[in-house]
């Protein structure tokens, strides 16, 4: 699969959506996130990343002008025993209950289906990386066939990650009205030499389209240790926060 550079890919597409890049970097050492909102309406931009305890969460920027939560308010990121589960949604919620009760991530996600946000229908994507053993990763996407009628459940299962490389799974292929859902399996992306995360992010973050970009979440995670350097980079505010977590 040809790898690609994720900043000239998000350059080149005005509206992915939200999207999940998980991948190692180039000494091997250390495990590499990120996760990013974009927004069309007025409640879907008028949104901010925060830190929680065990990970990050989505809230309104002017909570007055909060028309409906349903879908825009959730934890994008949380972690749980050594492992951290990435998604667009409140399945983020469900995989770490299953986990909880001796589940698995798979099984968390058969019970969930694509957003109710007709004709839009959003795909749920997700992504968990695991440190219990050695570091792997696996993302999925829950995506509509027939109008909202069938959901087609995929997997993606990454247990050797190579050096320098990571994946990458979005909402939405590009703009459109209404927009079309994300397809094919998700893009190989080149991980560049990282000295800064926060220049990292900040790249990335000025990659994506400025008039739909919101939020963008960055994570260095140690592989031997499980600490994690992180950053939040927000539109709204022009807030940007970093912290270690041990």
């Amino acid at each position: 699969m040809k790898t690609q550079s994720f900043n000239e890919l998000l350059k080149n597409n005005a509206y992915p959506g939200r999207g999940i890049l998980i991948g190692l970097t180039h000494d091997g050492k250390k495990a590499v996130c990120v996760y990013f909102i974009m927004g069309r309406s007025e409640n879907s931009r008028n949104r901010i990343f925060s830190i929680t305890d065990d990970g990050i969460k989505t809230q309104a920027f002017e909570p007055e002008k909060l028309s409906d939560p349903s879908l825009v308010i959730y934890n994008p990121v949380r972690t749980f025993d050594k492992n951290i589960i990435v998604t667009n949604g409140d399945q983020t919620d469900t995989i770490c209950d299953f986990l909880h009760n001796g589940g698995t991530f798979e099984e968390a996600l058969r019970t969930r289906r694509f957003e109710p946000d007709p004709p839009i229908f959003t795909p749920r994507i997700s992504g968990i990386m695991s440190f219990e053993k050695r570091f792997e990763y696996k993302l999925s996407i829950l995506k509509s066939e027939g109008e909202g009628e069938t959901c087609l459940r995929f997997f993606y299962e990454y247990n050797i990650p190579i050096k320098a490389k990571g994946h990458f799974i979005h909402t939405y292929k590009c703009d459109g009205d209404p927009v079309p859902s994300f397809e094919g399996e998700p893009v190989c992306i080149e991980i560049p030499e990282i000295d800064s995360l926060e220049k990292y992010a900040e790249r990335i973050f000025h990659s994506i389209n400025n008039d739909n970009k919101v939020s963008l979440y960055a994570s260095l995670i140690d592989i031997e240790s499980f600490e994690s350097e992180n950053i939040i980079i927000n539109k709204n505010g022009g807030g940007i926060e970093k912290w270690q977590r041990n």
